[in-house]
């Protein structure tokens, strides 16, 4: 066996095991074995001592025995711990239950207990080294508790504060102490042990915290927290203290075996104990759940009783307004009957009207039609006759061509000559184009004639300068001249007789403008008096679009009343349920404060505390006696409590105070079906 295990001897205390302490007595009851927890083996390693039991049962000598060679070292020294510490933990409580009051620090199970502790905490510790020495310690793995518990923090910011602490070992002992007062010890180490990627910095892979044997000791920590302890850290020397376990205290005689039945008597009323107090607990938490179950329903039931009122006012102005709304709809209707009697009535009688005037304007848009066809023809007529006065001109400058031909000498009075009449060729041409535009080109040939009347007479002006010069400059050529003046005046006779037709022609028009302008007059008039028809039309639909939108409205507003109502029904039941169930829950709130009652034990009240009555508050007097309610333990006057009747305590009936009397014949008359 490797140094640092304990014997075989401890691993007899299987875990889980309900014995507690070895079993049998030792043949020297004086001996106080203290070994250390890494001694205890015999020079020869194969040989490891074992107590052999005697005829009797009990123990005899010890005896060598060979362990067998396959068995892990690493996994003997866990479970010898394991074992060490239900021995330690176990005889702490039994040991502190039966003491009766806080532990203090002088307390043996207690230091050992630490001691213990201590031992589980270093198994398998990595060896660190620093710049002086190796370094092995449990403060490190303890200082990780503050980073995965919060609540741990106060612990390792106090063990630091400790002025006398100087090793971390002092202060890993100072925070084994002040968790154990805290009773938080199984929880701290508990969250240490989840951890094994942050224990394994600090353990090997085999040792106790990493393994099953740690979760177990944790476990066992749990029944800690019935032990008070009242520890004083600062002025113990913690730094130098050994740990050495006293082996002695855990090894029971014949006088201890009797004092069995005294511990299993006091681990049964603690059990007791605990339990009426878990029972107080469960209790006092469903009576304060209740409480708030019946504060919230009390609230909703506040909110739906105004959510109700508010539902009722809407309900009664939604009424009123469809009373409004069908009064003002029957107005509406008798109305608008009447505007469609007198509308249809206007509407005939325009009709009939429209209708004759249709048939003037049919015959009037006839006429007018006649006349354009005739002013077409007439416009179709003046353009033939431009077309020849176009060939004319065509003739007449060939015929100035070859008057050009015949005076070279004159070339500049015959181009002054060429250029007028392409002058005039250019106003033909205009003239033309205008007469093929209809209505523009009539409105601009009053501009166009005098523009040729003013070039005509330009021309005129000109060929007499001509005739001048011509007759200055050569005598020879007066025939010329002649048939110049024949042409010319040739040329002014058409042109008079075309001013003249132009003349007739624009009378004729401006007959044709005032003809449609009476008849635009006309279907001006017409077209308002369709548009006022239409107008009436137009308002009547929106009228009668109105009633049928107010008719929808109103069937809207009658669903939505008779959704208010089903509404309005079903809170109602909501309602009466919550009612119900909120009778119930405040009954059942009464019997459970009546049950906690029981538990925790009426308070009967002494005669000499009360000296009024608790309900009236009367003084009580040789006249007025004192008398208990056997339901409340209070003291009530005779009139107060004039009542009787049949409790759980007592099948006969009995006094009971008015409210109580009340209270208990309302839970009666509930119960029943």
């Amino acid at each position: 066996m490797a140094e640092g295990s304990l014997s075989d001897d401890f691993q007899g205390a299987k875990p889980g095991s309900a014995r507690g302490p070895l079993p049998g007595r030792w043949n020297s009851r004086g001996l106080a074995m203290t070994f250390q927890v890494w001694g205890w083996r015999r020079e020869d390693e194969s040989q490891v001592l074992a107590w052999v039991p005697d005829a009797k049962g009990g123990r005899g000598a010890a005896m060598p025995r060979r362990t067998p060679a396959t068995k892990d070292p690493t996994a003997v020294e866990r479970a010898n711990l394991l074992n060490m510490a239900k021995l330690s933990i176990k005889g702490l409580i039994e040991s502190a239950l039966s003491f009766g009051r806080t532990l203090d620090s002088d307390y043996p199970p207690l230091q050992q207990f630490f001691v213990v502790m201590e031992h589980c905490l270093k198994h398998g510790l990595k060896v660190r080294k620093s710049f002086l020495s190796y370094n092995k310690t449990i403060w490190g793995p303890l200082e990780l508790v503050e980073k995965l518990y919060p609540e741990a923090e106060e612990i390792g910011a106090s063990v630091r504060d400790l002025p006398g602490l100087k090793t971390p070992l002092g202060r890993a002992r100072a925070w084994l102490r002040l968790a154990l007062m805290q009773k938080k010890m199984a929880d701290y180490l508990r969250c240490l042990i989840i951890q094994r990627d942050l224990l394994s910095e600090f353990y090997e892979y085999h040792a106790l915290m990493m393994e099953e044997e740690g979760a177990v000791i944790v476990g066992l920590l749990v029944g800690l927290n019935v032990i008070d302890a009242n520890l004083c850290v600062k002025g113990e020397d913690l730094d130098s203290q050994v740990g050495v376990i006293d082996f002695s205290m855990y090894l029971k005689n014949e006088e201890d075996i009797g004092n069995k039945e005294r511990n299993v008597q006091i681990a049964a009323i603690l059990d007791q104990k605990n339990y009426v107090e878990e029972l107080n607990r469960q209790l006092n938490s469903t009576v304060s759940s209740l409480h708030s179950r019946v504060d919230s329903l009390e609230k909703s039931n506040t909110k739906l009783i105004e959510e109700l009122a508010i539902a009722k006012n809407n309900i009664i102005k939604l009424q009123e307004e469809n009373h409004q709304l069908r009064s003002e709809n029957k107005l509406i209707l008798m109305k608008t009957q009447q505007n469609l009697e007198v509308t249809k009535v206007d509407v005939e009688t325009e009709l009939q009207t429209y209708k004759h005037s249709r048939q003037g304007l049919d015959e009037m848009y006839n006429e007018a039609r006649r006349q354009l066809r005739d002013e077409s023809q007439l416009r179709q007529d003046v353009e033939n006759e431009l077309a020849v006065q176009v060939s004319m001109k065509h003739e007449i400058e060939l015929a100035m061509k070859l008057l050009e031909k015949d005076i070279h000498e004159k070339q500049d009075t015959l181009i002054g000559l060429r250029q007028q009449l392409e002058e005039v060729k250019s106003i033909n041409i205009e003239m033309y184009q205008k007469l093929q535009s209809s209505e523009d080109g009539l409105k601009e040939k009053n501009e166009i004639i005098a523009r040729l009347e003013e070039k005509t007479n330009k021309i005129t002006v000109a060929m007499r300068q001509l005739e001048q010069r011509l007759q200055q400059a050569e005598k020879a050529q007066m025939e010329a001249e002649d048939e110049d003046k024949k042409y010319l005046q040739e040329c002014q006779s058409k042109s008079d007789s075309l001013q003249k037709q132009i003349s007739q022609k624009e009378k004729q028009l401006v007959q044709l403008e005032t003809d449609l302008k009476i008849e635009k007059e006309w279907r001006q008039t017409l077209q308002e008096d369709l548009q006022k028809e239409k107008d009436a039309l137009s308002h009547l639909r929106n009228e009668t679009q109105q009633i049928i939108s107010l008719k929808k409205e109103f069937l809207n507003i009658q669903d939505e009343n008779q959704q208010l109502k089903k509404v309005h029904h079903e809170q109602e039941q909501a309602l009466q349920e919550l009612g119900s169930k909120l009778s119930e829950s405040k009954l059942k709130i009464e019997d459970i404060k009546e049950a906690n009652k029981a538990l925790q034990g009426l308070v009967w009240l002494k005669d000499k505390e009360a000296t009024h009555c608790k309900l009236c508050e009367k003084e009580f007097s040789l006249s007025k006696r004192k008398h208990h309610c056997r339901n409340c333990g209070e003291i009530f006057c005779n009139a107060c409590s004039d009542n009787e009747l049949p409790l759980p305590s007592s099948p006969k009936p009995v006094r009971v105070c008015d409210s109580c009397h009340a209270l208990l014949i309302q839970r009666c008359s509930s119960n029943l079906p």
